[in-house]
């Protein structure tokens, strides 16, 4: 049997909203919607070929975790962050992403340090051709990879539902940004996996989560 099939196999037998909650989901983490953007529930069940009831339950499911605004009369949003919030999940991201590649460290072998090399190539890449989605995917991809390495699932879910909420806003800090050049902080991140060496790591993490934020915030 193909290893691929069953992962395929579950995705399309998954309950209708719980696919496009999936959908969604990595499009607001990813950066493909701005702030403020607005969506319709019946928008998004042409999209995805579902009824209204899915898409509201996506939907609700989105906004309890503060990726999208749902206000009273029904109008569904991207968040616009204020400069506190975007303050307070620079914090979150430190805290817990800090904690993340700490508990990762032990377990830093070089095949991960390899992938990581790898995955670094194509943020770099994605920076050569301003493509901020490309961008954004593939950053948080480096992340998760090192993070997985923590065995810290429910940690790692914490921070994923952090960069949920600050997906649009990444969208608007790299425009922001003109970035022309791969993160500094990457390569530091990587050298002292390399060499064991946890406060430096500690420091190269808290620097690349926080740097930018802090920049659109300012």
């Amino acid at each position: 049997m193909n290893p691929n099939a069953r992962p395929a196999q579950e995705a399309a037998s998954a309950p209708a909203h719980d696919r496009v909650y999936r959908a969604l989901r990595t499009r607001i983490m990813h950066g493909e919607v701005t702030p403020g953007a607005a969506l319709t529930l019946r928008g998004i069940g042409g999209e995805f070929g579902v009824s209204m009831t899915p898409a509201r339950e996506a939907v609700r499911r989105l906004a309890a975790e503060g990726a999208l605004f749902l206000s009273s009369s029904g109008r569904v949003t991207t968040p616009e962050l204020t400069n506190e919030r975007i303050e307070e999940l620079a914090a979150l991201r430190a805290l817990l992403e800090v904690e993340l590649a700490s508990r990762a460290l032990p377990r830093a072998h070089m095949a991960l340090i390899d992938r990581l090399q790898t995955i670094n190539s194509n943020v770099a890449e994605m920076v050569s051709k301003r493509d901020a989605v490309g961008y954004i995917r593939t950053n948080l991809e480096f992340h998760r990879a090192l993070y997985l390495r923590a065995q810290a699932p429910a940690m790692l879910a914490m921070a994923e539902t952090v960069w949920l909420q600050l997906g649009p806003t990444m969208r608007a800090l790299y425009g922001r940004l003109r970035r022309t050049d791969p993160p500094q902080n990457h390569r530091l991140i990587i050298a002292a996996l390399k060499a064991g060496d946890e406060p430096g790591l500690r420091l190269a993490v808290r620097s690349d989560v926080t740097q930018g934020l802090r920049l659109l915030a300012g």
